[in-house]
Protein backbone atom coordinates (compact mmCIF):
# COMPACT_ATOMS: atom_id res chain seq x y z
CA UNK A 1 0.00 0.00 0.00
CA UNK A 2 1.44 3.52 -1.01
CA UNK A 3 0.22 5.54 1.97
CA UNK A 4 1.37 8.62 -0.38
CA UNK A 5 -1.37 7.72 -3.00
CA UNK A 6 -4.29 8.61 -0.08
CA UNK A 7 -3.38 12.47 -0.43
CA UNK A 8 -5.06 14.34 -2.72
CA UNK A 9 -2.59 17.61 -3.29
CA UNK A 10 -3.61 20.82 -3.84
CA UNK A 11 -7.46 19.46 -4.14
CA UNK A 12 -7.36 17.95 -7.56
CA UNK A 13 -8.06 14.26 -7.29
CA UNK A 14 -5.36 12.86 -9.55
CA UNK A 15 -5.65 8.72 -11.37
CA UNK A 16 -3.19 7.53 -8.39
CA UNK A 17 -5.94 9.03 -5.57
CA UNK A 18 -8.66 7.84 -7.35
CA UNK A 19 -6.99 3.91 -7.81
CA UNK A 20 -5.90 4.20 -3.81
CA UNK A 21 -9.77 4.72 -2.81
CA UNK A 22 -11.10 1.92 -4.86
CA UNK A 23 -8.91 -0.78 -3.20
CA UNK A 24 -8.28 0.94 0.72
CA UNK A 25 -11.50 2.77 0.73
CA UNK A 26 -9.97 6.07 2.04
CA UNK A 27 -8.65 9.40 1.04
CA UNK A 28 -7.05 12.75 2.81
CA UNK A 29 -7.24 15.83 1.57
CA UNK A 30 -5.22 18.66 3.75
CA UNK A 31 -6.86 22.45 3.70
CA UNK A 32 -9.29 21.67 1.25
CA UNK A 33 -11.57 23.85 3.40
CA UNK A 34 -10.25 27.77 3.71
CA UNK A 35 -9.62 29.19 7.11
CA UNK A 36 -12.16 31.77 6.71
CA UNK A 37 -14.76 28.89 5.64
CA UNK A 38 -13.47 27.16 8.87
CA UNK A 39 -13.95 29.89 11.21
CA UNK A 40 -17.65 30.03 9.85
CA UNK A 41 -18.43 27.00 10.66
CA UNK A 42 -16.85 27.49 13.87
CA UNK A 43 -18.96 30.38 14.69
CA UNK A 44 -22.65 28.30 12.91
CA UNK A 45 -21.50 25.44 15.52
CA UNK A 46 -21.91 27.71 18.27
CA UNK A 47 -25.23 29.32 17.23
CA UNK A 48 -26.54 25.61 16.40
CA UNK A 49 -25.96 24.75 20.05
CA UNK A 50 -26.93 27.56 21.64
CA UNK A 51 -30.24 27.15 19.97
CA UNK A 52 -30.20 30.44 17.85
CA UNK A 53 -30.93 28.02 14.85
CA UNK A 54 -33.83 26.29 16.35
CA UNK A 55 -34.69 24.61 19.44
CA UNK A 56 -33.85 20.63 19.32
CA UNK A 57 -35.67 18.75 22.10
CA UNK A 58 -32.68 18.25 24.87
CA UNK A 59 -31.16 21.19 24.44
CA UNK A 60 -29.84 22.55 27.80
CA UNK A 61 -30.68 26.63 28.72
CA UNK A 62 -27.74 29.10 28.07
CA UNK A 63 -27.10 31.21 30.95
CA UNK A 64 -25.73 35.23 30.31
CA UNK A 65 -22.89 35.34 29.94
CA UNK A 66 -21.91 31.89 29.27
CA UNK A 67 -19.08 30.99 26.77
CA UNK A 68 -19.24 29.00 23.69
CA UNK A 69 -17.15 26.59 24.99
CA UNK A 70 -18.96 26.02 28.23
CA UNK A 71 -22.13 25.44 26.02
CA UNK A 72 -20.66 23.00 23.88
CA UNK A 73 -19.15 21.09 26.64
CA UNK A 74 -22.63 19.71 27.43
CA UNK A 75 -23.08 18.24 24.14
CA UNK A 76 -21.75 15.11 21.59
CA UNK A 77 -22.93 16.11 18.50
CA UNK A 78 -26.01 17.01 16.28
CA UNK A 79 -27.40 14.74 13.69
CA UNK A 80 -29.00 16.92 10.49
CA UNK A 81 -28.07 20.00 11.48
CA UNK A 82 -28.73 21.26 8.02
CA UNK A 83 -32.43 20.97 8.54
CA UNK A 84 -32.09 24.04 10.64
CA UNK A 85 -28.75 26.06 9.54
CA UNK A 86 -28.41 27.68 6.21
CA UNK A 87 -25.05 27.54 6.47
CA UNK A 88 -24.26 23.68 6.96
CA UNK A 89 -26.97 22.93 4.28
CA UNK A 90 -24.95 25.48 1.41
CA UNK A 91 -21.81 23.01 2.71
CA UNK A 92 -23.44 20.33 1.61
CA UNK A 93 -22.25 21.73 -1.63
CA UNK A 94 -19.04 22.53 -1.14
CA UNK A 95 -17.32 22.40 -4.38
CA UNK A 96 -13.84 21.32 -3.53
CA UNK A 97 -15.50 18.70 -1.71
CA UNK A 98 -18.35 17.84 -4.35
CA UNK A 99 -15.57 17.56 -7.11
CA UNK A 100 -13.68 14.79 -5.56
CA UNK A 101 -16.83 13.60 -4.51
CA UNK A 102 -18.59 13.04 -8.37
CA UNK A 103 -14.82 11.70 -9.51
CA UNK A 104 -15.16 8.70 -6.70
CA UNK A 105 -18.70 7.99 -6.59
CA UNK A 106 -20.98 9.37 -9.33
CA UNK A 107 -21.54 12.49 -11.53
CA UNK A 108 -24.79 12.43 -9.84
CA UNK A 109 -24.50 12.39 -6.05
CA UNK A 110 -27.13 12.91 -3.34
CA UNK A 111 -26.67 13.74 0.47
CA UNK A 112 -28.61 11.77 2.92
CA UNK A 113 -27.22 13.03 6.45
CA UNK A 114 -25.27 15.60 7.99
CA UNK A 115 -23.63 15.24 11.67
CA UNK A 116 -21.62 17.99 13.71
CA UNK A 117 -19.59 16.48 16.14
CA UNK A 118 -18.18 18.67 19.31
CA UNK A 119 -15.95 16.09 20.86
CA UNK A 120 -15.65 18.07 24.36
CA UNK A 121 -12.47 17.15 26.66
CA UNK A 122 -13.10 14.07 27.91
CA UNK A 123 -15.13 12.86 25.70
CA UNK A 124 -15.37 9.21 24.43
CA UNK A 125 -15.26 8.59 20.62
CA UNK A 126 -17.16 6.49 18.27
CA UNK A 127 -15.98 2.06 18.40
CA UNK A 128 -14.99 0.22 15.11
CA UNK A 129 -17.47 0.50 12.64
CA UNK A 130 -18.54 0.57 8.97
CA UNK A 131 -20.83 2.99 8.04
CA UNK A 132 -23.15 1.26 5.62
CA UNK A 133 -24.06 -1.09 8.42
CA UNK A 134 -26.51 1.62 9.46
CA UNK A 135 -27.46 3.52 5.75
CA UNK A 136 -27.42 0.98 3.70
CA UNK A 137 -27.29 1.76 -0.42
CA UNK A 138 -27.92 -0.75 -2.88
CA UNK A 139 -24.74 0.02 -4.75
CA UNK A 140 -22.13 -0.11 -1.72
CA UNK A 141 -21.24 3.64 -2.84
CA UNK A 142 -21.78 5.40 0.54
CA UNK A 143 -19.22 7.66 1.55
CA UNK A 144 -18.75 10.24 3.99
CA UNK A 145 -16.93 13.69 4.13
CA UNK A 146 -15.18 14.26 7.20
CA UNK A 147 -14.42 17.27 7.98
CA UNK A 148 -11.72 18.75 10.68
CA UNK A 149 -12.99 22.17 12.08
CA UNK A 150 -10.30 21.78 14.75
CA UNK A 151 -6.91 19.83 14.55
CA UNK A 152 -7.45 16.40 14.57
CA UNK A 153 -4.40 14.44 16.56
CA UNK A 154 -4.56 11.07 18.43
CA UNK A 155 -4.88 13.20 22.15
CA UNK A 156 -7.98 14.54 21.20
CA UNK A 157 -9.78 11.94 19.17
CA UNK A 158 -9.00 12.20 15.57
CA UNK A 159 -10.18 9.35 13.05
CA UNK A 160 -8.35 5.69 13.20
CA UNK A 161 -9.07 3.41 9.79
CA UNK A 162 -8.21 -0.02 9.04
CA UNK A 163 -7.77 0.36 5.18
CA UNK A 164 -9.32 -1.70 2.84
CA UNK A 165 -12.96 -2.50 1.90
CA UNK A 166 -14.67 -5.92 3.26
CA UNK A 167 -16.96 -7.16 1.26
CA UNK A 168 -19.54 -7.90 3.60
CA UNK A 169 -20.70 -6.14 6.93
CA UNK A 170 -18.46 -7.29 10.22
CA UNK A 171 -20.13 -8.98 13.15
CA UNK A 172 -20.57 -6.60 16.12
CA UNK A 173 -19.82 -7.40 19.77
CA UNK A 174 -20.41 -5.85 22.98
CA UNK A 175 -17.60 -3.33 23.34
CA UNK A 176 -15.87 -3.30 26.69
CA UNK A 177 -13.67 -0.04 26.24
CA UNK A 178 -13.76 3.22 28.00
CA UNK A 179 -12.51 4.63 24.76
CA UNK A 180 -15.77 4.84 23.14
CA UNK A 181 -19.82 5.69 23.88
CA UNK A 182 -21.27 2.62 21.97
CA UNK A 183 -22.69 -0.14 23.45
CA UNK A 184 -21.01 -2.18 20.58
CA UNK A 185 -18.25 -2.65 18.42
CA UNK A 186 -16.27 -4.74 15.75
CA UNK A 187 -14.22 -6.33 17.17
CA UNK A 188 -10.67 -6.08 15.61
CA UNK A 189 -8.10 -7.75 17.91
CA UNK A 190 -6.79 -10.16 15.12
CA UNK A 191 -6.01 -7.21 12.79
CA UNK A 192 -2.22 -6.60 13.11
CA UNK A 193 -1.72 -3.45 15.01
CA UNK A 194 0.34 -2.04 12.13
CA UNK A 195 -2.63 -2.16 9.96
CA UNK A 196 -4.70 0.25 12.01
CA UNK A 197 -3.56 3.86 11.31
CA UNK A 198 -4.39 7.38 13.27
CA UNK A 199 -5.19 10.04 10.69
CA UNK A 200 -3.91 12.89 12.15
CA UNK A 201 -4.74 16.38 10.06
CA UNK A 202 -5.14 19.65 10.60
CA UNK A 203 -8.17 22.33 10.84
CA UNK A 204 -9.47 22.58 6.98
CA UNK A 205 -8.42 18.52 6.19
CA UNK A 206 -11.39 16.43 4.26
CA UNK A 207 -11.24 13.04 4.85
CA UNK A 208 -13.08 10.41 2.85
CA UNK A 209 -13.94 7.32 3.51
CA UNK A 210 -16.17 4.14 1.88
CA UNK A 211 -19.03 3.30 3.85
CA UNK A 212 -17.46 -0.48 3.96
CA UNK A 213 -14.15 0.85 4.91
CA UNK A 214 -13.35 0.14 8.98
CA UNK A 215 -12.94 3.34 11.36
CA UNK A 216 -13.40 4.77 14.88
CA UNK A 217 -12.44 7.71 16.88
CA UNK A 218 -11.44 7.45 20.92
CA UNK A 219 -11.85 9.59 23.27
CA UNK A 220 -10.74 13.60 23.64
CA UNK A 221 -7.86 13.03 26.54
CA UNK A 222 -6.78 16.53 26.50
CA UNK A 223 -8.11 18.66 29.09
CA UNK A 224 -8.93 22.11 26.47
CA UNK A 225 -9.07 20.63 23.15
CA UNK A 226 -12.09 20.35 21.39
CA UNK A 227 -12.01 18.29 18.63
CA UNK A 228 -15.60 19.57 16.39
CA UNK A 229 -16.02 17.81 12.80
CA UNK A 230 -18.41 18.10 10.13
CA UNK A 231 -19.30 14.80 8.53
CA UNK A 232 -21.44 14.65 5.64
CA UNK A 233 -23.08 11.28 3.81
CA UNK A 234 -23.21 10.67 0.16
CA UNK A 235 -23.79 8.31 -2.28
CA UNK A 236 -24.76 7.95 -5.57
CA UNK A 237 -28.11 9.43 -6.76
CA UNK A 238 -29.16 6.01 -8.97
CA UNK A 239 -29.21 3.79 -6.10
CA UNK A 240 -31.86 3.86 -3.87
CA UNK A 241 -31.87 3.99 -0.22
CA UNK A 242 -33.33 1.64 1.29
CA UNK A 243 -32.84 3.20 4.61
CA UNK A 244 -35.56 3.38 7.92
CA UNK A 245 -33.22 5.50 10.10
CA UNK A 246 -32.45 2.35 12.53
CA UNK A 247 -36.35 1.99 12.86
CA UNK A 248 -37.09 5.71 13.70
CA UNK A 249 -38.85 5.91 10.06
CA UNK A 250 -41.42 3.12 8.44
CA UNK A 251 -39.47 0.78 6.27
CA UNK A 252 -38.76 1.54 2.77
CA UNK A 253 -36.95 0.66 -0.42
CA UNK A 254 -36.20 4.25 -1.36
CA UNK A 255 -35.92 6.99 1.23
CA UNK A 256 -36.77 10.00 -0.02
CA UNK A 257 -35.64 12.51 2.75
CA UNK A 258 -32.37 13.81 0.60
CA UNK A 259 -30.52 16.59 -0.69
CA UNK A 260 -29.48 15.99 -4.52
CA UNK A 261 -25.87 17.68 -4.62
CA UNK A 262 -24.80 17.33 -8.05
CA UNK A 263 -26.04 15.72 -11.88
CA UNK A 264 -29.53 14.54 -12.39
CA UNK A 265 -31.30 12.24 -9.95
CA UNK A 266 -33.00 9.34 -12.28
CA UNK A 267 -35.74 9.06 -9.26
CA UNK A 268 -36.96 12.75 -9.36
CA UNK A 269 -40.30 11.83 -10.11
CA UNK A 270 -40.38 10.82 -6.63
CA UNK A 271 -40.05 13.99 -5.04
CA UNK A 272 -38.66 14.27 -1.79
CA UNK A 273 -39.55 14.41 1.63
CA UNK A 274 -38.78 15.82 4.85
CA UNK A 275 -39.27 12.94 7.52
CA UNK A 276 -35.91 13.15 9.37
CA UNK A 277 -35.82 15.66 12.09
CA UNK A 278 -32.49 17.09 14.00
CA UNK A 279 -31.72 15.20 17.14
CA UNK A 280 -29.02 15.74 20.00
CA UNK A 281 -26.35 12.50 20.05
CA UNK A 282 -26.55 10.82 23.39
CA UNK A 283 -23.39 9.98 25.62
CA UNK A 284 -24.14 6.66 25.54
CA UNK A 285 -24.92 5.48 22.00
CA UNK A 286 -26.97 2.34 20.93
CA UNK A 287 -28.21 3.69 17.54
CA UNK A 288 -28.73 0.15 16.12
CA UNK A 289 -26.67 -3.29 17.33
CA UNK A 290 -25.79 -6.52 15.37
CA UNK A 291 -24.84 -8.74 18.65
CA UNK A 292 -25.59 -11.81 18.79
Amino acid sequence: MNKESAYINDGRLSPENLAFYLEWGYLVAPDLITPHEIQALKKETAAIFRGERGFVEGMLPVHEGEPDSEVLKKYVAIHFPHKISKSIHDFLFHPRIVEILTQVVSPNLKCMQSMLFVKAPGKAGQSWHQDEYYIPTRDQSLVGAWVAIDDATIDNGCLWIIPGKPGYMMRRVPNSSNEYADVDTIDVSDIEPGRILPVEVGSGAVVFFNGYTLHSSRRNKTNDCFRTALVNHYMSAESMLPWDQDGKLPPTEDLRDIVLIAGEDPYGWKQTVDLNKPYLRPEVLKIKTGQL
